[in-house]
């Protein structure tokens, strides 16, 4: 199962125009069942994230590989040369996400697979037909621009909802391109 996993504005971003995640690094989280990120995280099998993700991530790792918050193998996908983490055990690509999804199951064992940001990206495996749900955080902060939570036309089906700390979090299944789009 591919889930896009990622917190967000009331109004729909998922950082602010300077690409800075201030607005939800002073927000209070909780624990909240399902909706709860470590048991999330300790099913996760594979990540892939957007370079701007990496470089966010990387930036904040202060140059230790202990710092590197994902013990799975991860994808970083980006047409540029990126430094690695010495000692993490991350694989960059680009082009089609298909191969990517192909090499992320098998490399998963079986458990999830983790779209950590951005929202072009997951909107790349919604179009590609690999995107299995979208489970978002929502902030109580409005930005007025950013980068958008998933910058494409798809229909959802709501799957459950709870509060999380300062959070309304809700879990959807991804029912396909938005029913007016399809052919």
């Amino acid at each position: 199962m591919l889930t896009y996993c990622t917190a967000t504005t009331l109004d729909g971003f998922i950082a602010d125009p300077d690409d800075s995640l201030d607005w939800l690094l002073r927000q209070k989280g909780g624990d909240s069942g399902s909706f709860d990120f470590d048991t999330f995280l300790a099913g996760v099998g594979a990540t892939v994230m957007g370079s701007t993700t990496y470089e966010w991530v990387t930036g904040h790792l202060h140059g230790t590989v202990e710092a590197w918050p994902y013990a799975v193998p991860s994808w970083v996908m980006t047409r540029r040369s990126l430094p690695a983490v010495h000692g993490a055990d991350i694989r960059f690509a680009s082009g089609d996400v298909r191969p990517v999804f192909e090499a992320m199951t098998a490399a998963a064992g079986g458990k999830a697979l983790w779209v950590v940001g951005g929202g072009d990206l997951a909107g790349q495996f919604a179009e590609a037909g690999l995107l299995d749900e979208v489970v978002v955080s929502i902030a109580p902060v409005t930005l007025g621009a950013g980068r958008p939570l998933l910058p494409r036309r798809l229909d959802l089906e709501l799957a459950g909802t709870a509060a999380n700390g300062a959070f309304v979090c809700a879990r959807y299944r991804v029912a396909g391109p938005l029913l007016e789009d399809r052919s």
